[in-house]
């Protein structure tokens, strides 16, 4: 699987070179403003999407790409998701400032003076961005695997030096990426959009209540993200009676998920307050043999923090 990133200074025109190498190695190309309208059209118009979800969003936009062809991904900061996604080639764009300066007098139709202000503009609205963004303002050579000058390199000598870095390591030939690499991957960055409450705007959950602890509302925000309908404490179970048959003792599940016909139980309590809640589940499946109810324990909701990087409070 290949991701090969094209980012570069203000006025190399990186686009360009990401849009000739995407058509000479038949790679989709994504740009910036293709992932804004992706992201939009995955999570909806409306929603504004917090710069420290930009990069989940956009690894998640990237790994369901990267199930069906190779991409060329031109954006600030992109090289930085080399971490998030196998099989990256990344490249950066340089030149000195007089060619940078001709480029946009050239492209946007600017006077030298014009142009100066402008190209001043475009470095700290960039370095802007990458700070919110991935909270690292500039870039650093280490950040990149192939760095190219345009100062006397013509655009298809810049493919061509691409397209045989792409080739010697072999990215082009491994394939797509499999569907258990992408369902990995788009489980964990789930979870990180899940902490600021993203999710798809199809088949959203029933009707919301107020949640009694932060880690309902990570799982209903997953709930929602894979698309899966859920009702909060839909329903009581009735477990014992006093003498005159009125109900004495019963048990709410915290979620129901109608697909699947399951009622879901998060325990993140103290251990010793686990007994109570454990003798209720044992009389409800007793009473109840015909309902399915899957618990989750304190151990299972840490190991998910500790695994994905999730808040610790939602732990206690």
């Amino acid at each position: 699987m290949a991701f090969i990133t094209v980012s570069g200074e203000p006025g190399c025109r990186d686009v360009e070179l990401a849009r000739a190498a995407a058509q000479r190695l038949e790679c989709e190309l994504v740009t910036e403003p293709d992932l804004v309208k992706m992201i939009a059209a995955e999570f909806g118009e409306s929603l504004g999407i917090p710069d420290q979800a930009w990069r989940p969003s956009v690894v998640s936009i990237l790994a369901s790409l990267g199930a069906k062809g190779h991409v060329v991904v031109c954006g600030a900061g992109v090289e930085l998701l080399s971490r998030d996604l196998p099989g990256m080639l990344r490249l950066y764009l340089v030149a000195p400032e007089r060619v940078r300066l001709d480029n946009l007098m050239q492209d946007c139709r600017l006077s030298r003076a014009e142009a100066k202000v402008r190209l001043r503009e475009m470095e700290g609205e960039r370095a802007l961005v990458r700070k919110r963004r991935f909270g690292q303002k500039m870039s650093r050579p280490t950040d990149f695997d192939l760095v190219l000058n345009a100062e006397k390199l013509v655009l298809a000598g810049m493919v061509n030096l691409l397209e045989g870095a792409v080739k010697s390591q072999g990215l082009l030939d491994s394939g797509t990426l499999a569907p258990r690499v992408v369902a990995e991957i788009q489980f964990q960055v789930r979870l990180q959009l899940a902490r600021f409450g993203i999710v798809p705007p199809i088949r959203p959950g029933l009707e919301r209540k107020e949640f009694g602890h932060p880690s309902e509302q990570v799982f209903a925000n997953l709930l929602d993200f894979y698309g899966i309908g859920w009702d909060y404490e839909p329903r009581s179970f009735p477990l014992q009676w006093d003498k005159d048959g009125k109900v004495s003792e019963a048990f709410t599940p915290d979620f129901y998920l109608p697909e699947f016909d399951l009622y879901v139980e998060l325990t993140t309590m103290k251990q010793a307050n686990v007994t109570k809640k454990n003798r209720k589940i044992r009389l409800l499946r007793a009473i109840y043999p015909h309902v399915n109810i899957q618990v989750f324990y304190q151990k299972d909701v840490q190991d998910l923090v500790m695994k994905y990087r999730l808040p610790e409070g939602l732990a206690h």
